[in-house]
C-alpha cells in the first residue's frame, strides 16, 4: 500500500500549504517529501501544486486529485469497516459535524447509546455553523452532519428532517415568566440575545421580523448558545434556542416558550451525507440511529 501513503502526503501538503510543515507533521525529511510529490506528478503526467514564495498551493488538477484521494481514503474506510464486521469485530470511526443546539444533551447521549453496543468505535465531534458542516462533508472531513437550516440541499443526500419551533428562553423571574403564552413582539420588548446570522436560528428570527414592525435590536450577540443561557440568568433578558438544545424538564432556574409556527418560522433540523458517498459501516449504523431518534422527536401533527 505504498501509493496510499504517497496519497496520504499529498493530502498534508495541501492542508498544511508547505512542504517544510507537512513534512515535520508526517516525520519525513522536506527534502525526501519532495522527491515524492515531484515522483507523483511526473508519474501522474501533471503538476498538482503551484509553488509559491512561502509555501505551496493545489493548483486545479491537484484540486480535482484531493477530492479523488479523500473519497478513495472513505471508500477504504468504509471496506475495512466491512471486513471488520466480517470477523465480528465492531471496529470504526465515525464523523459528525453538528450545530451547537444538538451538542450539549441529544448528541451526548446518542453517542453514549451506541458505544454500549458497539465500543470499539470511536468518535469525532465536531460542533460547526451549518455553512461550516457542509464544507466538512465536501471535504470529507466529517461523515455526516446534524445541521439547523441547511443552504445547499443538491449537494447531500437528506437522510430525514424534522421541525423544530424557535423557543424564547428567560430567567424564571423575568417578567414575561408569569404569561401563559408569548409572542416574539413581546419579547422584542425587552434585550435580547441573539446568535449571528450564520447560526440557523437567528435566520429564521430575521425571516420573522421582516413580517413586523418591530426589528431586532439585540443587546447582545454571542456565537455560543451556553453563553447565551447563562446570560439570561443574569440579566433580564431574552434568549432564543431549539427545544433539542435544552434540558426543559431538568433546569427549573428558566422558563421556555415555544413560539408559534405563525409568529417564527419552524427550524428545519437535517441529518446530511454528501450526495453518493457510500459510508463506512459505523457511521452508516450510527446515522439510522440518529435518524430512528430523531423520528422520536418530531412535531405532532396538527
Amino acid at each position: 500500500m505504498k501509493h496510499l501513503q504517497t496519497l496520504l502526503l499529498i493530502e498534508a501538503v495541501a492542508k498544511a500549504g508547505s512542504i517544510r510543515k507537512a513534512a515535520e507533521d508526517m516525520n519525513i525529511t522536506s527534502s525526501a517529501l519532495n522527491r515524492r510529490i515531484q515522483g507523483f506528478e511526473e508519474e501522474f503526467g501533471a503538476p498538482i501544486f503551484e509553488r509559491l514564495p512561502r509555501g505551496v498551493r493545489l493548483n486545479p488538477a491537484g484540486e480535482l486529485l484531493i477530492q479523488h484521494i479523500r473519497s478513495q481514503m472513505s471508500d477504504l474506510e468504509r471496506v475495512r469497516a466491512q471486513v471488520a464486521d466480517l470477523s465480528g469485530v465492531r471496529r470504526g470511526h465515525v464523523s459528525i459535524a453538528c450545530s451547537q443546539a444538538i451538542q450539549p444533551y441529544f448528541m451526548p447521549r446518542e453517542i453514549a447509546e451506541y458505544r454500549r453496543e458497539h465500543s470499539g468505535v470511536s468518535f469525532s465531534v465536531h460542533v460547526r455553523d451549518r455553512d461550516a458542516a457542509e464544507e466538512d462533508l465536501r471535504s470529507y472531513q466529517s461523515d455526516l452532519a446534524l445541521v439547523f437550516e441547511p443552504r445547499h440541499h443538491a449537494e447531500f443526500d437528506v437522510i430525514l428532517s424534522i421541525e423544530q419551533p424557535v423557543c424564547a428562553v428567560m430567567s424564571r423571574d423575568h417578567p414575561l415568566a408569569g404569561r401563559e403564552k408569548l409572542r416574539l413582539r413581546d419579547c422584542l420588548a425587552y434585550p435580547h440575545v441573539v446568535p449571528p446570522p450564520a447560526i440557523g436560528i437567528r435566520y429564521l428570527l430575521d425571516l420573522a421580523v421582516g413580517r413586523m414592525s418591530q426589528k431586532l435590536a439585540p443587546s447582545i450577540e454571542a456565537d455560543s448558545f451556553e453563553f447565551m443561557r447563562h446570560y439570561v440568568l443574569n440579566d433580564q433578558a431574552v434568549g432564543f434556542q431549539f427545544p433539542i438544545g435544552l434540558n426543559i424538564d431538568g433546569d427549573d432556574r428558566f422558563a421556555i416558550f415555544p413560539l408559534g409556527e405563525r409568529d417564527v418560522p419552524y427550524g428545519k433540523l437535517s441529518l446530511l451525507q454528501m450526495k453518493g458517498r457510500i459510508l463506512p459501516v459505523a457511521p452508516a449504523r450510527f446515522a439510522n440511529q440518529l435518524a430512528l431518534s430523531l423520528v422520536d422527536l418530531r412535531l405532532p401533527a396538527v
